[in-house]
């Protein structure tokens, strides 16, 4: 059994190698756009603050990570992974039930194909257009790689 914690930033192409992964091995895909997407349409019309949402839809994922490991699927949770609190959990995760993890950095250094990319997709409720500005997209890019040399330490000290 494996956990595959996705990592990258909006556009870089996460979504579309885990789906490649979970049809070639049977994982389950934890996408948080979907989880994240699909609160904010129950909740339409009523005013949320962005924080509280993303905590909220975070807390269903890891919910459904837990549950999935719990029952031997393969996992792989497909999402931007800025925090190093979430490669903690990941970990955590993974040993609790005694499965493989791996942490895979999706790694796109060109904010104008991002942008390209992030336009040109069908686009969930949840999902940014295109990068506000190159200093956000600098910004998230040294977060995950943060949690890269983080996880490459911890995993392989």
């Amino acid at each position: 059994m494996f956990f595959v914690q996705m990592s990258g930033f909006p556009g870089s192409g996460k979504s579309t190698l885990s789906r490649q992964i979970a049809k070639r091995t049977g994982a389950v895909v934890i996408d948080h756009d979907i989880v994240k997407s699909a609160l904010l349409h129950s909740i339409k019309g009523t005013p949320i603050d962005g924080k509280i949402a993303g905590n909220i839809s975070y807390n269903i994922d890891w919910s459904l990570i837990d549950f999935n490991l719990s029952q031997g699927h393969h996992v792989i949770f497909d999402s931007p992974c800025l925090y190093e609190e979430m490669v903690d959990r990941g970990i955590d995760l993974a040993k609790k039930y005694k499965a493989k993890y791996k942490y895979v950095e999706c790694y796109l250094n060109d904010i104008n194909e991002v942008n390209y990319r992030l336009k040109n997709r069908e686009r969930m409720i949840s999902q940014i257009r295109e990068v506000s500005s190159e200093e956000a997209f600098v910004f998230c890019k040294k977060k995950v790689q943060s949690n890269a040399i983080k996880t490459a330490e911890v995993c392989h000290p």
